[in-house]
């Protein structure tokens, strides 16, 4: 059922790193630093924003899963397609909190309707991992704009 954006993921979040997976993306490693490092992720209560677009009247769904769960849902439809895994992902729990905040298509580039920090795994208080084009990112929370 959806609600609204949990206080786990609201705050001010900095995308710092791309991680290595085995995926098949529509950015190259170049392209996604470009676009994505030291770019910011803003969520409230309803409001989901990066750089220029803005969602408003965000809504979201929280479950768990757990490894084998994210590893059967992510991963391509053939051998030689997306095989990403929570081990990829330097993740060693085994399940964590994935929370999707719906919003209309977005146009971020011509690849892809996602906005980064749509779809995120939370790893700690202040991480989460999400992906946008199929390029894995993390990002650490800071403190907020005054």
């Amino acid at each position: 059922m959806p609600q609204q954006i949990p206080p786990e993921l609201r705050g001010r979040w900095i995308v710092e790193r791309l991680l290595p997976t085995s995926t098949i993306s529509c950015w190259d490693y170049t392209q996604a630093k470009a676009i994505m490092i030291g770019t910011e992720i803003d969520d409230t209560a309803d409001v989901l924003r990066w750089k220029d677009v803005t969602s408003p009247n965000a809504t979201a769904h929280v479950r768990f899963i757990t490894a084998d769960e994210f590893h059967r849902e992510y991963l391509g439809g053939g051998a030689n397609d997306s095989q990403v895994t929570f081990d990829q992902l330097g993740i060693r729990a085994s399940k964590l909190e994935l929370i999707k905040v719906d919003h209309p298509r977005a146009h971020i580039t011509g690849a892809t309707m996602e906005i980064p920090g749509d779809e995120v795994l939370v790893t700690s208080p202040n991480k989460i991992i999400f992906s946008v084009c199929n390029v894995y990112f993390q990002a650490r929370r800071v403190a907020p704009r005054k």
